[in-house]
């Protein structure tokens, strides 16, 4: 049996001519917000499983698992970020979607874009699931996106959402979470992420398909309430 799940074209395409923009190279130019030069493969099968490293929002064992794979400064991310709130406050409840968080900077685009990643697994690493959470929110909020983020602004955040600041200030200036993010980097290169965001929605039964870009609210709840009837 197909283990990927079968979302009409339709629904795809409607959302890509809103969300799809970084995707879309012109001519000879690069694609927008690419892994530039990387090679990319096609399996949603190469998708890590979702586990206790993982910062997850919702029910681990909810009907649908949407991992996410973005960059803090890019500006399509900071949007579905938003829409990825209104679905959890839609479906997160009942226990139908979870939300997977992981790295995705691409550097080529966005320079400061790595260290923040590394920001946001430090938060992690000393405030759990609901620091990292937190953490994240914040950065989204407060981003002007495309690099504009001033980067003396990450501890002060910290100590902002309840984290000890000096414990965050020597993760991140040891660089020790640079592996994870590298971990999620590769990953997401792995499965065909060609930009950001990039998510894998993962039904209980283990279908998976591929959302590549930041599809508004609209077109989530579409996908997502086809995926439920085929569970």
């Amino acid at each position: 049996m197909d283990k990927n799940l079968y979302i009409p074209l339709s629904i795809l395409l409607a959302g890509g001519l809103v969300a799809g923009a970084l995707f879309i190279s012109r001519g000879d130019e690069a694609p927008k917000n690419t892994a530039l030069g990387a090679e990319t493969g096609e399996s949603l099968d190469a998708v890590n499983p979702v586990d206790e490293n993982d910062y997850i929002l919702g029910n681990p064992d909810a009907d649908i698992v949407i991992v996410e794979y973005s960059d803090t400064e890019c500006p399509f991310c900071k949007r579905f970020h938003n829409t990825m709130h209104q679905i959890m406050d839609k479906y997160g409840a009942d226990g139908k979607v979870a939300w997977v968080y992981r790295n995705y900077p691409i550097p080529q685009l966005h320079s400061k874009a790595p260290k923040q990643a590394e920001a946001l697994e430090c938060a992690g690493r000393i405030g759990g699931n609901d620091g990292f959470w937190k953490y994240t929110d914040r950065i989204y909020e407060i981003t002007p996106s495309n690099n504009g983020l001033d980067m003396a602004l990450l501890p002060q955040i910290a100590g902002e959402v309840g984290l000890d600041r000096v414990a965050f200030e020597a993760c991140l200036n040891n660089g020790e979470m640079a592996a994870e993010v590298n971990k999620d980097t590769e990953n997401a290169v792995a499965i065909g992420g060609r930009g950001t965001p990039t998510s894998i929605l993962i039904t209980k039964s283990g279908k998976k398909a591929l959302i590549p870009g930041a599809y508004p609210y609209e077109n989530m709840v579409t996908i997502i309430e086809e995926a439920l009837d085929q569970i």
